[in-house]
């Protein structure tokens, strides 16, 4: 059983030992030191936190637990049931409540699930936050309210609805347009909410014609739930026959998505934040922001564009906190993460379809032919395992100095820029690890240059 609590929520697997796995004791301890964190911050006057799952196994009895704990805490809780984790954050300023939480292990397998923590703005919990959630918790500092002060509990369910809404309504997406185009969409959501808001996302933007794959919200996961290419075998096989034009892919909680040519090949998940953000820059010139881990192609775009690119630290609340310095019109993560402020800032799957599609219609193109225009760019992934004894942070410090005649940024571990790629190191927060992360204009330019940084640990730490 495994329990990984941290500053973006809490992770685990569902059973075990109090404090071993995510069980109803360690549900509600983490629930009320959240709602204890709200009840001293909160900048509303509204007692009111909404709640939302994806369709996981567990999700049911997840939900009761941290419903029941948030009316014993004195809040009053709005139930939006299955909802999309973008649907949820969307739901939380929609109803001015104090915060949210969205029961959802995004892309981990069906035993995991989570709690992520927002607040009123129905943003994630920035790190301050989130480590008072969790000082809280280890202290149980928390009181629960008399009878009197009890919650009351109201459901709404029309959220997914609202949330498509407000997607047909932004300025960039063109609903005639894909209507006119006539597109057949594939469809995988991997049985989870996706499969109740895809469809109706793509219906509403005049799509007709929907091959749907594990559209069935019951948390069976026939493969492995997170968008890569090596899971995707079965949707890239229907794009093979010529079935659609396009096809979506996207993980258990709709705020990732992949996106399949209509010959079967992947447009590769780091190129949906690039098409897309290309899209709207040609609309709204402006800046774009990606994590450091994020290719290099997004940079690219945007200063053809006119605009200017900037490298956050890994993370959503990172990004998010860049862009908004930034004043991005676009950003998001290189996993399928596309953050429009437009609509909100958290990565959304719906509004990254939308614009995509209304690209589609407007361009003409094949999405292959699509693929091709931007800039080609191959990562590597890679870690190095060291010893406990082994001083992790002075070995980025040695290969940052070692490297001082190119452009380093340190604000998350050491990221490299050389002339033709860059080499990003991270370390592990709960192990001896450091976690390589390269890309170059191949992938063996890219894996080279991961194994020469990994060959100059190995000289540091005498391994």
């Amino acid at each position: 059983m495994t329990l990984i609590k941290s500053i973006s929520g809490i992770r685990g697997t569902i059973g075990g030992l109090v404090g071993d796995g995510l069980n109803p004791v360690d549900i509600v301890r983490f629930t009320a030191a959240y709602a204890t964190h709200i009840k001293a911050n909160k900048k509303t006057a509204v007692n009111k936190i909404v709640v939302g799952r994806d369709a996981r196994i567990s999700g049911e009895m997840v939900n009761q637990l941290v419903i029941g704990t948030l009316l014993g805490m004195g809040f009053d809780v709005v139930n939006i049931g299955l909802a999309t984790t973008p649907t949820t954050e969307i739901a939380v300023t929609m109803e001015e409540a104090a915060g949210g939480i969205i029961l959802t292990a995004s892309h981990n397998p069906k035993q995991w699930n989570a709690l992520k923590l927002l607040n009123e703005k129905g943003e994630f919990l920035n790190a301050q936050a989130g480590e008072d959630v969790l000082k809280i918790a280890a202290e149980e500092s928390f009181v629960f309210s008399a009878v009197d002060e009890l919650g009351k509990l109201t459901e709404n369910f029309t959220y997914t609805e609202k949330h498509i809404e407000s997607v047909l309504a932004l300025e960039l997406v063109d609903v005639e347009a894909i209507k006119s185009a006539g597109f057949t969409v594939a469809i995988d959501c991997v049985n989870s909410v996706g499969g109740v808001a895809i469809p109706a996302l793509l219906t509403a933007l005049g799509v007709t014609e929907i091959e749907k794959l594990y559209c069935e919200p019951n948390g069976q996961f026939p493969h492995n739930p997170e968008p890569l290419p090596e899971h995707l075998t079965e949707i890239s096989a229907v794009m093979k026959q010529g079935k659609a034009d396009v096809g979506f892919v996207v993980d258990p909680d709709v705020d990732r998505l992949a996106i399949i040519s209509e010959d079967g090949s992947m447009f590769g998940e780091e190129y949906t934040l690039v098409s897309i953000a290309d899209y709207v820059l040609q609309h709204t010139p402006g800046n774009t922001v990606s994590n450091l881990s994020s290719t290099r192609a997004l940079s690219d775009v945007t200063k053809l564009r006119g605009g200017n690119y900037t490298a956050a630290a890994v993370g959503e609340v990172n990004v998010v906190t860049a862009m908004k310095a930034t004043n991005a019109v676009i950003g998001g993560e290189g996993n399928g993460g596309v953050i429009y402020p437009a609509s909100h800032y958290g990565r959304d799957a719906l509004v990254g379809i939308a614009l995509f599609l209304t690209m589609l219609a407007k361009e003409k193109v094949k999405v292959s032919e699509l693929r091709k225009t931007y800039p080609e760019y191959y990562i590597s992934k890679n870690k190095i395992e060291l010893t406990p004894a082994i001083d992790v942070d002075n070995i980025l410090k040695v290969v940052k100095e070692a490297h001082q005649q190119f452009e380093v940024n340190d604000i998350d571990g050491v990221k490299i820029d050389f002339p033709t790629g860059w080499v990003h190191l991270r370390k592990s927060n709960t192990e001896p690890i450091i976690r390589i992360y390269s890309e170059a204009g191949s992938f063996d330019e890219a894996d080279k240059f991961a194994k020469d940084i990994i060959q100059q640990i190995k000289d540091i730490a005498g391994l």
